[in-house]
């Protein structure tokens, strides 16, 4: 009396898939995107119209597992086809801020009328253009776009004033997918 757990997801035109050694590899016109999937007792099989996850187990750990691999393939192929981009806005009351990448760095200066410039990591292939009053972040990889966002949103924090006050710093204002 074992039941199944199947979950399937459809191959976009233009986008090829693959799974190999645990690594699943999604490539299509914005780049090629990869990751590593694996829990134990569940399947990932790649068909050529398809993408199937299944588990012999229906406990509720291997259920959420699948519905968790299922969604990391989406956002694979999503931004293999799409692409991610997080708007950030500039805010500023008392100094004005200046940003400048460099390298896998973003550069922020004057952040408070401070002397030293705070320093933002930019993750994987995830690209960041600044200008005045604005900060897009972009890429295909949806963990590294989301993680750099975070980065640069954690290193203007203010900790030594009031936030009431002092609301200077660098947010997220704008998801697009």
């Amino acid at each position: 009396m074992a039941k199944e757990l199947t979950k399937t997801i459809p191959i976009p035109d233009g986008v090829t898939i693959s799974y190999i050694g645990r690594e699943f590899v999604a490539s299509g016109e914005k780049g090629t995107n990869k990751k590593f999937i694996w829990y134990p007792g569940i399947r990932i099989t790649v068909g050529d119209s398809e993408v199937v996850v299944d588990s012999a187990s229906i406990r509720k750990k291997q259920k959420a597992m699948v519905g968790t691999i299922v969604s990391h393939i989406n956002n694979l192929i999503k931004g293999v086809i799409d692409g991610y981009e997080y708007r950030m806005k500039v805010v500023y009351a008392h100094f004005p801020m200046q940003l400048k990448v460099e390298g896998k760095k973003l550069v922020i200066s004057n952040f408070l009328g401070e002397k030293k410039s705070r320093v933002s990591n930019i993750i994987g292939e995830t690209t960041v253009k600044t200008s005045a009053d604005e900060v897009v972040v972009s890429g295909i990889n949806k963990e590294d776009v989301g993680q750099t966002a975070a980065n640069i949103e954690q290193v203007t924090k203010i900790k030594r004033f009031d936030p009431r006050v002092f609301q200077d710093g660098i947010y997220v204002v704008e998801k697009i997918t």
